[in-house]
C-alpha cells in the first residue's frame, strides 16, 4: 500500500451517501492536468459520475490549471472519461437504472505513477440517517476522550 498517494478525498460523500460498492477507475487526462493532480490542485467535493452511451464520465471535478502550462492548459471543469471494464460499466448501468443508486467520486490517488479515481455506488441518506451517523461519531469521540483521561 506504500505505492499509493491520496491526492483528494470527498469527505462529504460518505456523510451524504451510504456507499454500497466501490470501483477503481482510470481517468483520461491531458498532460498539464496530471501535473496539477500531482501538486494536489484538485477539488472533487462537487463532482459526480454519469453514464452516457455505455461510457462513464466524471463531471464537475475542478482540476486547477498548471501554472507553467500556458497554452496547454484545458478547462478546469471539463468532462473527463473514466476507464472501467465493460462488465463493471454494465453492473453500474443496471444498479443506477433499476435501484435508483447514484455514483460519486470518493477519492483521487496516484498508484504506481498512474492517476486513479475511486468511485462509489451510493444510496442517498435521509436526514435521520445523517443525524444518526453524527451521533455515533460524537459518541466514539467522547469514548476516546474518556479512555485517554482514564
Amino acid at each position: 500500500m506504500s505505492d499509493i498517494k491520496i491526492v483528494a478525498k470527498n469527505k462529504k460523500a460518505r456523510f451524504n451517501y451510504e456507499i454500497i460498492e466501490t470501483y477503481e477507475a482510470g481517468i483520461e487526462l491531458k498532460g498539464t492536468e496530471v501535473k496539477s493532480i500531482r501538486m494536489s490542485k484538485v477539488n472533487i467535493s462537487d463532482g459526480y459520475v454519469s453514464i452516457d452511451n455505455a461510457e462513464v464520465y466524471l463531471k464537475q471535478v475542478h482540476i486547477s490549471p498548471y501554472e507553467q502550462g500556458n497554452i496547454f492548459n484545458v478547462d478546469p471543469l471539463r468532462v473527463r472519461k473514466l476507464l472501467l471494464h465493460k462488465s463493471e460499466i454494465a453492473n453500474l448501468i443496471g444498479e443506477t437504472t433499476q435501484k435508483g443508486y447514484t455514483i460519486v467520486p470518493l477519492k483521487i490517488y496516484l498508484k504506481r505513477g498512474k492517476v486513479k479515481v475511486e468511485i462509489g455506488l451510493a444510496k442517498g441518506k435521509k436526514l435521520y440517517d445523517k443525524r444518526e451517523s453524527l451521533a455515533k461519531k460524537d459518541a466514539e469521540r467522547r469514548l476516546q476522550r474518556e479512555m485517554k483521561n482514564y
